[in-house]
């Protein structure tokens, strides 16, 4: 079964996401690299507001692309998360509800996450072509100076997602393993 999914989320509809849920997110997401995450906690540690409310809202570790003729972006394929790991936890202090990307997570941003109520959900990399057609709309959130790694926002419709770590300690990768060790006989 999917669950369809709108942002901005809620910590209710949170709340109903496990490890391992089919999902379809609609609604406004927010690209964030490298560049824009140390920028934003740069800012966060300056004391000064954000330039995009990150309240409630996903942000996906995505970059631009070089976009084709006759689409709106290029490809739109997730980073991977642990490159961001030493900013999350920052950021979820600032309401973001969700973040999408590829790989694992280290414990202190899963303590991190569960604290701050959010979930991490996985984005199948290999596919970002098929990822970027349900990207509807694209448009420069902040930090033009950045190039590919400025922040955009998208307009999502029902990009396919998979929660991998809830807010109940649920942790898709974790049973992954376990179960894989199982049937090798580890």
């Amino acid at each position: 079964m999917i669950k369809r999914v709108n942002t901005p989320l809620t910590d209710e509809v949170v709340q109903t996401l496990a490890a391992g849920d089919h999902v379809a997110l609609s609604g406004k997401i927010y690209t964030v690299s490298d560049a824009a995450h140390k920028k934003l906690v740069q800012y966060l540690g300056y004391g000064r507001k954000l330039p995009v409310d990150l309240s409630n809202q996903v942000i996906y570790y995505a970059v631009a692309t070089p976009t084709p003729p006759g689409r709106i972006l290029g490809s739109a394929g997730p980073t991977t998360a642990e490159r961001m790991d030493d900013y999350t936890p920052a950021l979820l202090g600032q309401g973001v509800k969700g973040v999408i990307a590829k790989g694992y997570r280290k414990a202190e941003v899963l303590q991190a996450m569960r604290h701050h109520r959010a979930v991490y959900f996985g984005a199948t990399c290999g596919i970002a072509t098929l990822l970027s057609m349900y990207i509807k709309k694209v448009r420069l959130a902040a930090y033009p100076q950045l190039g590919a790694e400025a922040i955009y926002e998208y307009t999502a419709v029902d990009l396919p997602l998979v929660v991998n770590n809830d807010i109940h300690g649920g942790d898709l990768q974790r049973e992954g393993r376990i179960a894989y060790a199982i049937t090798q006989g580890n």
